[in-house]
């Protein structure tokens, strides 16, 4: 028997108790009313609806509430019970807790598979020599020996973690029961269902938008806090004002986010002469040139691109594109100069990125242009203006603020931009103007401070929050532009 019940197990059980709910409230609705559904205050499937909810949704937001909480929780107690001595020169508690999580784990996994009892893992003693074989044997690698306080904090984690799984199971369950046998109870052909589900579904309408705005709130403060812990081990004047970038994990780093930016902006900005022209001439055709038949079919097609994962728009830069640039302007190369090294550069990056970016600003300007009044264009053809000049100087001006919102839209979308600069441009962090030269970017240096075993108190580390925030910033601040032009737009047509 598993010491803890899986968390889908309990899903799996609201979610039957609510249909059995749902059909059990219906009939007896039916039943307080003889069978003749005209005597209830509300339709049938609302009595259903009202003992499904009643168990479903309580139990549900318990259920979350646990499942985030209770981690946290276990994880505070267990790290502050650890001795000070146990952390070694160079570590953390944070890492400390790794090798506890990791030896809690491995625990679980050797009683699963049998290798060992529950009375012997009670028995367990960081003194044996069995215990790293024991762990190495179900998988679970350790860089260093248990130490006994490592095990004892182990075994309290597990221990923690199957009380805790178990009262919300118990918990849980008995909160649905409850939801359930009340709604049951009051169910009677005069009980005005239907307010009341009206009433839940609003609340949980409610609550799904209120979801977006405090998930919004919540990054914004876990990346704040973070970053004010970032400023308080680093000098704020070299981030902002500073023109290097050298983290070394020695204590002497250089963290300047001016090299990053400039990559950042860089690429962007090439990616947009890329995807802009093309994207704003493919709306001008498809909106005002093509027929149906040629619309219905090249839409669709151009919009195909949008799809694509940009993993794959980065493996086309790094495999196809970032070479065949090489191959041009590399040493050696068909054009006989030397004026790239590397087939990672703000090039390769950036055209690919404005490939990715077409149907983006494509899709958004060719809606632009069909909200124009048609009103307009037959004004401008009965002053005997050609479809040409009717579109330069009617309908492009007409949708000017629309499209102007759109690009900011699609620089967002570039600046924020991860995994086709992570592979195509590089990682070298400089000042240059040749778009032959590699770069990097604020996205590629979060994923490089991020990856692996980081020291969450180190400057090094931190760095990464502090360039999330001001890239949050600033892509923010190109959508509330955007946002505002292309309202301002609509006021003006609708």
């Amino acid at each position: 028997m598993p010491a803890t019940w899986p968390v889908s197990w309990l899903v799996l059980i609201l979610l039957g108790l609510s249909v059995i709910g749902y059909f059990l409230g219906r009939q007896r609705a039916l039943a307080s009313a003889g069978g003749d559904s005209r005597l209830l205050h509300s339709l049938p499937n609302f009595y259903g609806m009202n003992v499904l909810l009643s168990a479903l949704i309580p139990s549900a937001v318990v259920l979350g509430a646990w499942v985030l909480i209770q981690p946290m929780v276990i994880n505070s107690t267990v790290s502050s019970a650890i001795p000070a001595e146990v952390i070694a020169e160079g570590s953390s508690r944070d890492l400390v807790m790794s090798d506890v999580k990791r030896v809690a784990e491995g625990i679980e996994i050797a009683r699963e598979s049998g290798a060992v009892t529950l009375e012997e893992i009670r028995a367990l003693d960081a003194t044996q020599t069995d215990i790293r074989a024991l762990l190495e044997e179900v998988g679970v690698a350790l860089g260093s020996d248990v130490q006994p306080a490592i095990l004892k904090a182990a075994q309290d984690y597990r221990a923690m973690s199957i009380n805790g799984s178990n009262a919300m199971m118990i918990i849980v369950l008995l909160i649905a029961i409850v939801g359930f046998g009340r709604s049951y109870a009051r169910t009677h052909h005069e009980y005005r269902a239907r307010n009341i589900v009206e009433r839940a579904v609003l609340a949980l309408l409610i609550g799904a938008a209120s979801l977006a705005i405090l998930t919004t709130v919540g990054i914004v403060l876990s990346m704040l806090f973070e970053t004010v812990n970032f400023f308080g081990l680093h000098d704020w004047k070299d981030f902002f004002f500073g023109t290097v970038w050298a983290p070394n994990f020695r204590g002497d780093s250089e963290l300047a986010i001016f090299p990053l930016l400039w990559g950042t902006l860089y690429i962007s900005v090439v990616a947009l002469f890329v995807a802009v022209p093309i994207g704003l001439f493919a709306a001008i055709y498809l909106s005002e040139y093509a027929s149906k038949a040629v619309r219905g079919f090249a839409k669709p097609l151009l919009e195909i691109l949008a799809g694509i994962p940009t993993i794959v728009y980065g493996l086309f830069a790094l495999v196809t594109f970032g070479p065949f640039l090489l191959r041009m302007f590399g040493d050696g190369g068909v054009l006989g100069v030397n004026w790239m090294t590397d087939a990672r550069s703000v090039a390769t990056a950036g055209i690919v990125m404005g490939i990715m970016l077409i149907p983006f600003v494509s899709s958004l300007s060719d809606d632009i242009i069909n909200a124009v009044p048609q009103s307009l264009r037959d004004g401008s053809y009965g002053l005997g203006a050609t479809k040409s000049e009717t579109i330069r100087q009617v309908v492009l001006p007409a949708a000017l603020p629309g499209i102007v919102g759109a690009i900011l839209l699609a620089a967002s979308r570039a600046i924020g931009e991860t995994m086709i600069v992570v592979l195509g441009a590089g990682a070298i962090a400089r000042l240059s103007a040749n778009p032959l030269d590699a770069l990097t970017t604020i996205t590629t240096r979060i994923v490089s401070q991020l990856t692996g075993d980081g020291d969450f108190a180190s400057p090094e580390t931190l760095v990464a929050f502090a360039l999330g925030l001001t890239l949050f910033v600033l892509t923010l601040g190109l959508n509330v532009l955007a946002l505002y032009i292309v309202r301002k737009y609509r006021e003006q047509y609708e």
